[in-house]
This record gives C-alpha cells, sequence and structure tokens, in this order.
C-alpha cells in the first residue's frame, strides 16, 4: 500500500503529519503504519477533527444546566424546550471549502450541519449563518473578488437550503479587510425533537451491523479535513478538488428516510460522515463506547471506477451516514433506505477487540486502535504571546471636529449597517410556515412551535472589531449581544453554541487571542447562566501570513413561553413612546464611528457588567409579560442614533427624540447592555414603576410619528432614509453584473 518512490517519513509530511506524530503512531501499532493507516491519522489528528491545538482552552466551558439534555461531544447540543420537546442545534465552519470554491463550499457547509441535527433525532427547523467578507465598494481587486465571494456563497446557502426545504430566518453579514484571504462562513441550524427520542453517535453490543447509507461514495473532498487545518498561500486555488459536491434533494431523501429510520426501534446509533468521511464517523462512534469495528470497504457503494481503500476511509461525498443497526434488523433498515431511491448496504459489525480492522477483498489493510485515535490525539501545549499590536491601541486621538449629522450620514450608509435584503431574499425563510421574525426584522429571529404553542428565539452575533482590541472581552460581549437579541422578543436565553475561527495556531500571538476569548466565553455563560452545549473551532484562517480578526461567533437559543408575544423590533403606533434602557457612556472602543470617520480599529473595549445585561434581559422580558412593550431593540454597532434610525426606516415611521448627553457625539457611542424599547402612552407609568423596581436606568427619548428622524441636531426625511437602508447594498454587490 505505500506510495511509489516516498519514505515513510515524506508520506507523513505529505499528510500534515510531523515526525514526532510519526514516532507516536509508530509506538500506537508497534510497526510502521501502512499508506491506509498514515490517511487515517492524518484526518483524525488534524487540527479540524482533533481540536489539538484548542482542546486546552475549551476545557472549563460551562456545559450544564438543568434544561441541557446534551452538551458537547455530539453532533450536536440538545436542551430541553419543554412539553416534552427538544431544541437540537450546532454552528460549524466552512472558511476554507467557502474561500476555494464559493458556492458548494457553502452549500455543503448547510447540508453538513443539517445532518448533525436530524442525526440527532431532529427535523431541522431553522437555518442561520454568520458570514464575513472584505469590503466589497469600488474597484479594487479585492473588492471585485469578494463581490463574487459573497454571491457565490449566498447562492449555495439559498441553492441548499431552500432545497432542503428549511427557512433560513436570519444571520449577519459583515465586512472587515482582515478577511481579504479567507472570507468565513459559518452554518447554524436547529431542530426539533422530542426529547425522550435523542439519537447518539454511538456503536457498540458485538456482532451488531454496521451498515452505510445514503450516496455513493466518489473522490470528491479527499483530504478535506487536512485542507481545512492549514493556512492559505498563492496557491489555495489549486485545492478546489477538496472541496465537496453537495445533492440536497438527495439529503432531502435522506432526511426524511433517517425519521421515519427513527420511529422503529432499529438501531443503536447514527452518525453524520462530515469532515474525514468514513473515518471520523466510524472511529468516532467506536470510540464514544470503548468498541472495536471490522469494516468491509469493498463493500461500499461507489460511483467512481478505481477507487481504493484510502480513497473510501478519506472520501468527504456528501448526503451519507453510518449506522450500528441491531442484529437481525438489517433487512427493515434496508427497506426503509430502498423505499427513499437511497444506497445501503452491510459493510462490517461491531467488535469488542478495541480495534479498526479494516478489509480490502479480503485482504486486511488497516488494523488501528481506536481509542488513541479518536480520544487520545495530541494535544498541544503551543506558545502564547500577547500580541504586539495591542501595545497603545487604547489610546486614541479623536479630537477632529466632525458634525454629528456628517457622522450619521457615513454610519447609517455603511455595508455593516444598512439592509440585507439582497442577501436574505435569496433565501425561502416562510417555508414550514412557523417562521414569526425572519431576516432583515433586526435582533434575533423567532420560529413557533406550533404543537405546544411556544416560540424559539435565536441570534447569531459576534463583533470581531470588539475581540480585535481585546478578545476576552469582546467574545464575553459577544455572547451578551447574542442574548441580548433573543431577549429582545421577548424569550429567555437558554444556551449557546459556538464557532470559534481565528488565525494560524503556530502563531503564539493567535493562541493567545484564542486563549483569552474562551476565558471571555467561559465566564459570561457562566455569569449569564447559558451553557455552552457544542461548537466548532476553525483555526488555519490565515492567507500569506495575514490572519483574521479573532471571531468568537456566538448562537444562542431562548424560549418564549408564548408564541403570540414576539417583540419586533420596529416602530409600530405612532403616538407611542419610545424610552432607553441602561446608560450611554463616551466608549468608542471598536466602534463604527472610530472605523468610519478616523480609520481606525483601536480604543478601549466598553465596559462589561453582566449583572446590568442579565437585568436589562429580565426587565425586556418581564415587561413584554405584562403588554408593556409594543417593540425593543438591542443599541449595538452604530450607537443610539443608527438603532433609532433602524426602527424608524422598518417601521416606516419618523421619530423626534432628545437624548441629553454630556458630549453630542456620544450618539455614536457604542456601551452594551442597551436597549431601546416602544411603550404605549396607556402604560407609561406601569412601565416606569417596572424599571424602578428592577432598578434599570431609563430614559424617555420621545415619540413616534411625522415622516423624518429627528434625533437632538440630526435629520433626516424618512423616505430619503429609507431609500439608503434598503437599497445601497443591492446597488454596490450588483455594480459589476
Amino acid at each position: 500500500m505505500q506510495k511509489k518512490e516516498m519514505n515513510l517519513e515524506e508520506i507523513a509530511l505529505a499528510h500534515s503529519l510531523t515526525l514526532e506524530e510519526l514516532e507516536n503512531i509508530k509506538e500506537i501499532l508497534g510497526r510502521d503504519p501502512n499508506y491506509v493507516e498514515i490517511g487515517i491519522f492524518s484526518a483524525m489528528w488534524s487540527e479540524h477533527c482533533s481540536y489539538k491545538s484548542s482542546k486546552k482552552y475549551l476545557n472549563g466551558f460551562p456545559t450544564k444546566a438543568p434544561w441541557v439534555i446534551q452538551g458537547p461531544g455530539e453532533n450536536a447540543g440538545v436542551i430541553d424546550i419543554g412539553d416534552g420537546y427538544a431544541a437540537v442545534f450546532k454552528m460549524e465552519s466552512h472558511n476554507h471549502p467557502s474561500f476555494i470554491e464559493p458556492y458548494q463550499g457553502a452549500a455543503t457547509g448547510v447540508g453538513g450541519i443539517m445532518r448533525d441535527v436530524f442525526t440527532m433525532g431532529a427535523r431541522p427547523v431553522a437555518s442561520m449563518n454568520l458570514i464575513q467578507f472584505a469590503g466589497i465598494e469600488g474597484d479594487s481587486q479585492t473588492a471585485q473578488k469578494h463581490r463574487y465571494l459573497l454571491r457565490g456563497v449566498v447562492a449555495g446557502i439559498g441553492g441548499y437550503g431552500n432545497c432542503m426545504g428549511v427557512p433560513t430566518i436570519g444571520g449577519q453579514t459583515n465586512f472587515e479587510e482582515c478577511y481579504a484571504g479567507n472570507n468565513l462562513v459559518n452554518a447554524f441550524n436547529l431542530g426539533i425533537a422530542k426529547a425522550d427520542e435523542i439519537f447518539l453517535g454511538i456503536a457498540e453490543g458485538a456482532g451488531n451491523p454496521v451498515m452505510y447509507v445514503g450516496s455513493k461514495t466518489g473522490r470528491d473532498g479527499l483530504g478535506g479535513a487536512v485542507m481545512s487545518s492549514a493556512a492559505f498561500d498563492e496557491d489555495s486555488e489549486s485545492k478546489r478538488p477538496t472541496v465537496q459536491v453537495g445533492d440536497p434533494f438527495t439529503e432531502k431523501l435522506l432526511l426524511e428516510a433517517c425519521l421515519e429510520l427513527f420511529k422503529e426501534d432499529l438501531i443503536i446509533g447514527i452518525q453524520d460522515m462530515g469532515a474525514a468521511g468514513l473515518t471520523s464517523s466510524s472511529f468516532e462512534m467506536a470510540g464514544r463506547s470503548g468498541s472495536g469495528m471490522i469494516m468491509h470497504l469493498d463493500k461500499v457503494p461507489s460511483r467512481e471506477e478505481g477507487m481504493t481503500a484510502y480513497d473510501f476511509m478519506l472520501s468527504e461525498s456528501q448526503e451519507r451516514m453510518l449506522i450500528c443497526a441491531k442484529k437481525g434488523c438489517e433487512q427493515k433498515i434496508i427497506d426503509i433506505f430502498k423505499k427513499w431511491e437511497l444506497d445501503v448496504a452491510v459493510i462490517g459489525e461491531v467488535t469488542n477487540t478495541g480495534n479498526m480492522e479494516l478489509y480490502w477483498e479480503g485482504e486486511k489493510v488497516a488494523d488501528i486502535p481506536v481509542q488513541p485515535v479518536s480520544e487520545e490525539a495530541p494535544i498541544l501545549d503551543r506558545p502564547i504571546a500577547k500580541p504586539a499590536y495591542l501595545d497603545g491601541i487604547e489610546t486614541v486621538d479623536m479630537n477632529q471636529d466632525i458634525p454629528n449629522q456628517e457622522a450619521f450620514e457615513q454610519l447609517f450608509s455603511d455595508m455593516e449597517v444598512v439592509d440585507k435584503s439582497w442577501v436574505y431574499n435569496q433565501y425561502d425563510s416562510m417555508v414550514q410556515t412557523n417562521t414569526i421574525k425572519g431576516p432583515g426584522k433586526l435582533d434575533g429571529s423567532v420560529i413557533r412551535i406550533k404543537e405546544t404553542g411556544k416560540a424559539l428565539a435565536m441570534s447569531a452575533d459576534c463583533n470581531t472589531r470588539q475581540c480585535y482590541i481585546n478578545p476576552q472581552l469582546g467574545a464575553a460581549a459577544a455572547v451578551m449581544e447574542a442574548g441580548r437579541n433573543v431577549a429582545m422578543t421577548g424569550a429567555v436565553p437558554k444556551a449557546i453554541t459556538d464557532c470559534l475561527n481565528f488565525g494560524n495556531p503556530q502563531n503564539p500571538e493567535v493562541m493567545w487571542q484564542f486563549a483569552e476569548a474562551c476565558e471571555g466565553i467561559k465566564t459570561a455563560c457562566k455569569e449569564l447562566n447559558t451553557p455552552v452545549v457544542g461548537g466548532n473551532v476553525s483555526l488555519y484562517n490565515e492567507t500569506n501570513g495575514v490572519g483574521v480578526f479573532p471571531t468568537p461567533a456566538i448562537a444562542m437559543v431562548g424560549v418564549n413561553d408564548n408564541a403570540n408575544k414576539v417583540l419586533p423590533s420596529c416602530f409600530k403606533e405612532e403616538g407611542n413612546y419610545i424610552y432607553l434602557l441602561g446608560e450611554t457612556k463616551p466608549e468608542y472602543g471598536a466602534s463604527l464611528y472610530l472605523k468610519k470617520l478616523y480609520g481606525k480599529v483601536a480604543g478601549v473595549h466598553p465596559d462589561v457588567n453582566f449583572a446590568k445585561e442579565l437585568n436589562l434581559w429580565n426587565t425586556v422580558i418581564e415587561a413584554n409579560k405584562q403588554d408593556l412593550l409594543k417593540s425593543a431593540k438591542d443599541v449595538n454597532v452604530g450607537g443610539l442614533a443608527i438603532a433609532i434610525a433602524k426602527m424608524a426606516v422598518l417601521g416606516d415611521k419618523g421619530i423626534e427624540a432628545n437624548i441629553s448627553l454630556e458630549d453630542s457625539k456620544e450618539l455614536f457611542s457604542e456601551s452594551l447592555s442597551r436597549a431601546l424599547v416602544e411603550v404605549p402612552s396607556n402604560e407609561l407609568s406601569n412601565f416606569e414603576k417596572l424599571c424602578e423596581s428592577r432598578r434599570i436606568p431609563y430614559t424617555k427619548l420621545g415619540s413616534i410619528g411625522g415622516d423624518k428622524i429627528s434625533i437632538n441636531e440630526v435629520s433626516m426625511d424618512l423616505e430619503k432614509a429609507k431609500d439608503i437602508y434598503f437599497n445601497k447594498f443591492k446597488r454596490v454587490i450588483e455594480q459589476d453584473l
């Protein structure tokens, strides 16, 4: 099985294994590995599959709560949402593939995350995404390339999700030049299942059959996990063959077949074939239960001629599952998948040897202990060092005399602020007819659970500039922001899943950023009582030595006991009053104001106060329960002026607000833990009493009405504001079509 002319060390290095890891492999096997075995170790010990650089810092995440059914370690996290139902959700990255081949990279990211959810026994009911690109305005090569990448990614997300019949109900699209060499594509999916019908990815019980179901295996995606565990350079385009090709119509059949399978008592466990394909699924299933496995790779359905054992183990062909069935149930399982016109085959069985034994045409081609590969991958203790760029980053000269009117017009027309309807209109957000608050409606997105009358709210967030100037506080603020967006809908934030996107872990400064961000998430989730139930780490987001900003994306899920009490985030009725909850301070660190008007990502991170954040959530949630509010929106990027203007244009109603500030530019401060709420005129007294009882600062800003947005000295006609907000993005993204 050795590759021609290359010696063992050369083969190992070509598979991104270190010589030290090769010696470790020899010790585990008690002999030299063959070519198939090197491929297996390289995939399972890749950064993408083993978390070898990050695992040290992931320990200690709060993962337990009375409502947590399944925490990290399975295909997806699971929380109890009451009435016998559970929410199953996960977020993962498909960054490297989406940079190389944007349509298929994004599409297969969506397909993969859906399989993670429905392999747990849940029907997918909602998707979101968090995507990051370099600036797309102008005629520079970078802008042109990222317009192309963005168009491809959006088409891929929409194409796959729409074909699956799963609504895409929210997300975040942002732009920073650090993503010029690596755009980020993080996909989130949530499904609903019966709380007592959750399936796990385990294989146990000697003699139980191992079955392959789904699409045939081809050579697409070979080496994908290893490719995603390396930085990019000028030759990245040559890596196109390692990007998988998706078929959403097959996945739809696979979904329905699996859900039918779950209704019968036929299986022990089931696992998606994601990164590293048959290798990761088989080793992980056996590893979780301490079992062994025999597989006959020549029995795996194939769609290409001349495939080898190596190809079958490392292929990342899409829409495939591995099942540990109950002995004697094989034919019933075959009948189900044949009914749905999917390939199905018995390819092996569970053993009690603790080894993975692979056969090809009767010959044993690999014999590897499972545990050292799946559960005991090397854990690296990489050097860390505080980044040099942080020296002096807190000192910023903001002495230019910039009129607030000019500042408002620049910030309100920024690509980060304006409506992204060009993006989300390509997604079917209403399929399944449960969407209450979909994309473009600001803050959290919401679906109803028609079986119970409750609603689930969710939001995916990360302010990467804040994470750049202070990774620990920035990551904590991302948890706060995601929770705040959920709370603004009236739902109680319950748990998060994360997707931690960072640069090259071989750079000590990147590992310092990662360690700090993890501490921020741990602290925030503990203090806010929102445990981490799953996650993903994506490292090596770097091209030619330039890494991305720390981007710890956070997806929060919350529960609203009454689907009829979901708060919108836009002005609803003229004559109602707008209040500000929380305190505004002169905090401009990492703000859009500083970036847009001074060209800097710098300053002191806004104050992080978990008690104030939690009080804000609970005040809005309680006020909504008491029917004191008509709408609510958090104050974030761009500050008060931008938040008010967004509520106005989305509600198609003017506003006259007068805000007492120590410094007029505090209109654009990005102090945390603030929200705008709309209160009917007949509830002002009751609302203020509630705020006083909760000891939360509140300020009446003004009343809704008219055809202007007027905030202190800032003014803009509502029609002009709507044109900027709703049309700017479309004009930019389509400029070279």
